[in-house]
Order: structure tokens, then sequence, then C-alpha cells
């Protein structure tokens, strides 16, 4: 009798893990079966993308700074706010309720008490993770003139869609003004609060809001997203709305609101950015197919024709470097077309991604032997600027990494603004990090060491899981 209870339950045991195997093999194999084969630039792309159309003759009507210290990006983010008039678009892939997220939700609340019109566009994950179960976030959504659409909501019974993210990260004001780079909107990337942080780069752009600018074609791309059937409007019922728990966190965002305006006057002031921009002849806007599934490399390919036009060097700094053939290919087209070509990633032992990592430590070969000259970032917190400085007048700034997942998976942008001034500005910016890097090399087993014993960030199971899923599954990280 005992023997066969125990050989049901055996069963039973057998039959729940065969099941949970299924789940995770549908989830597995769901997630990743749509991204496997990565599609050509197509020849529409190449007849109409010219890298001199991003260059200029005389002065637009815009002019740009850069954002390279978190407690500046903070401050410029809060003051566009305050000052809106009209609007409001934050369009941002990751959102928290933490310090500075709590700062900017307050604000943007205030805002829309006044009457201005505030768009919210998150990244499905995030919002899943981050904002759907949040007091702050119920208390921002149920705002008046508050509208929050999520982009690809995550959905397991359907893993298929999962891996398309939306990765845009920028504040428009008004249709005329933004900031757009590679930030979040929480503590690691805003503000100076004494905790873990990224270093990043945003670029803050001004203009008359004329309808050739910038600032007009980021809000058409923006409409476009918004608008599309992978953005949903969401909603919470009246329960959500009126419970003690939003109506307590409406409370704490007015607190938070008041004391941050009579901590810091400053940061809500009218600032006359003339003095504090540059000028510029041209700035442009390179964008993503914004669907679902595997993307044509857009971003990629004109960055890639973009540097190839350079006439003597290109610095191109990237948290971390995951390429495919087409990738590794045309990166070595740019070193033969320009006679200094330089990559500063993020060192095995700094990444703050763990497939990037393991990544470099693998193909390290394939990056060199594209003919770049490769730096490794060694500072006190991990990299996380995405910019590209070419020639002396060129500067690439915004939230595409260069790898697979960004150049075939996500939305992405990249700010190209044509301006001496700007260029001189990014380059020393730049160089602050580079000090810190040193050149990279092949030294398989001494890394191989460092990435055993250091990577302190990981268990001992998750760099197995990393050594075992990377090789396999690379192209979704």
């Amino acid at each position: 009798m005992q023997g066969r209870v125990i050989s049901k339950v055996k069963t039973v045991l057998l039959s729940i893990l065969l099941s949970i195997l299924l789940v995770v093999l549908y989830l597995i194999i769901g997630a990743s079966v749509p991204y496997i084969f990565q599609p050509q630039v197509s020849e529409e792309t190449k007849e109409t993308f010219n890298p001199d159309d991003c260059y200029g003759q005389e002065e637009c009507s815009e002019r740009a700074m850069i954002i390279e210290e978190n407690g500046d990006a903070l401050t410029e983010r809060l003051r566009f706010i305050d000052n809106a008039t009209e609007s409001i678009i934050l369009s941002t892939f990751e959102f928290h309720d933490d310090t500075t997220g709590r700062q900017v939700i307050s604000a943007l609340m205030e805002a829309a008490g006044r009457g201005v019109h505030v768009q919210i566009l998150v990244d499905g994950a995030s919002f899943m993770r981050d904002m759907e179960h949040k007091p702050c976030f119920h208390a921002l959504v149920s705002t008046e003139n508050v509208e929050i659409k999520v982009y690809n909501q995550i959905n397991l019974l359907t893993p298929w869609t999962g891996m398309s993210r939306m990765h845009d990260k920028y504040l428009l004001v008004d249709g005329r003004s933004y900031i757009l780079g590679g930030r979040n909107t929480f503590d690691f990337f805003l503000g100076t609060q004494d905790s873990h942080k990224n270093y990043d780069r945003d670029v803050l752009v001004v203009g008359d809001g004329a309808a050739d600018t910038s600032a007009a074609r980021l809000k058409d791309y923006f409409d476009d997203i918004w608008n599309q059937k992978e953005c949903r409007l969401w909603t919470i019922s009246d329960g959500k709305k009126n419970n003690a728990d939003t109506a307590a966190a409406r409370n704490e965002l007015k607190s938070v609101y008041d004391k941050n305006k009579a901590d810091n006057p400053q940061w809500y002031e009218q600032v006359d950015y003339t003095d504090k921009t540059v000028s510029a002849k041209r700035i442009s806007i390179f964008t993503n197919p914004t669907g679902l599934y595997s993307k044509e490399p857009v971003v990629f390919y004109e960055l890639s024709e973009l540097m190839k036009n350079a006439r003597k060097d290109v610095v191109i700094h990237t948290p971390y470097i995951i390429c495919n053939n087409f990738m590794y290919d045309s990166l070595t087209q740019v070193c033969d077309n320009v006679e200094n070509v330089t990559l500063m990633t993020n060192s095995v032992i700094n990444n703050g991604n763990p497939f990037g990592a393991a990544d470099l430590l693998r193909y390290k070969d394939r990056v060199l032997g594209t003919g770049l000259k490769l730096l490794e970032f060694e500072g006190e917190y991990s990299y996380h600027g995405k910019s590209i400085a070419i020639d002396n007048d060129i500067s690439v700034i915004g939230s595409f990494n260069m790898d697979m997942k960004s150049a075939y998976q996500d939305t992405e942008m990249m700010v190209v603004i044509h301006s001496e001034e700007l260029n001189s500005q990014l380059r020393a910016n730049m160089q602050r990090y580079e000090a810190d890097a040193h050149e990279g090399v092949l030294q398989p087993n001494t890394y191989r060491e460092m990435f055993s014993d250091d990577m302190s960030a990981l268990s001992k199971f998750q760099r197995i899981a990393v050594w075992l899923v990377d090789p396999l599954f690379r192209f979704l990280f």
C-alpha cells in the first residue's frame, strides 16, 4: 500500500516537472524563433539614405547642448516639464517610483493640473514590473489630462511577441524642445542621490517648432507609434482610482513637488537656453521600424554609412557590442574607409549586462578583427552612453547599442547633429571616460580568470547560465 502511494506521488511529481519543462520550452522557443533570422537592408533604405543629408550649409533654427551629469539630467527634465504650456510627451523604456521617478511623476501631475496635455509612452516589460501595481502610477494615470500607453504589453500566452521592446527615451515639450538620449526614468540615471548609478548622456535641443525641425519630426514619429496597434491605453478601475493607497500617493506626490520647488527653486525657473546651447547646421533623427518581430536594421545601416563617410576619424561609445556577421562586416568597411576608428565599451568586469560581458569575452577576436581600436572602460560605475563622434563636426547621441537587439528587435533613436561646437563638447566628455579605459587586446586566459573570480554581481549559477545562453541566444540580448 505504502509503495503504491509513493509510486503515485513520484508519478505526480514527474508530471508536474514535465509540465513545467514543457512550459519553459514553449516560452523559450516562442520567444526566440521569430528573431533567429535577421532581415537584410532593403533597397529602398539604401536608395533613400544619403549621408550628405546630415550636413548643412547654414545655421538651422534649432540649438543643442549635451547633458552629461545625472544631476543635470534630472534638473533639465523637471525644468522642461514645469515650464510646458501646451503639451508634454515622455517616452521611456523604464519608469520607476523611486526618488527621482517620484519627482518626475509629481512634476507631470502638476503640469496636467494646470491644463497641459501629458502623454506618456512606456515599454510593456517595465510597465508590468515597475508600474502596473504601484499607487504612484495609479495616481498619475488617474489625473485629468494624463494619458499613458503601453507598448507591447507582456503576454505569456504569446511569447513570440515578447522580445520586441520600445527602447526610445525622450521628453518632448510643446512640440519644439526635447531631451533625448540613453537615460531611463529612475535613480540609476537621474539625480545626485548617494546610490548606485550608470554613466550616461543626453542631448537637449531647443527650437521654434517650425515644420521642418527635428522636433517636428520627433513629434511625427511619436504620433505614429502612439497610434499603432501595439500601443494600448492604460486605464484603471474606479476602485483603484479612489482607494486609500492611491489617495495617499497623490498627497505624497504633491508634497514631493512642493518640497522640491521650495528646496530647489532654480530647477523650475525659466531659462534662456541661447547662452547654454550651441548652434547647429543640421539636426537629423535616425529611427528603426516600430512594429514587432525582426526589424530591418535601419539605424545600424544609416550609422554605418554615416561613419564610412568620415574624412578622418570616428569614435564610438557603446555599453556593449554583440554583432552578427553583417554588423562585423559593416564595421570592417568603416575601418577600411576611415583612417582612425575607435570603439569604447565596458570591460568584461565593468559591464552591467552579463550577456554583453560574456560576448566580449567570447568574441573579442571578431571585434578586433574589424580593425577597430578597442578601449575597455574600467570606471567606478558601468557606462551606459551611446554616442558617436565623427571628424570635428558630427555628433550622434541616442538609445542605440551596438548589438543585435538594438539593430533588429527594438525601437531605437539616434540624433545626428552637424555642429563643430557640439562635437568639441562631446569629444571632451568622451575623453573623460577614455582616460579610465585600457586598450583591448586578446588575453583569453587572464580574462577567463577575471570573469570567473571578479564578476561578483553574478552567482555561480548565473555565470553558468550566461555561458550556456549567450552562444545559443546572443541575438536576443
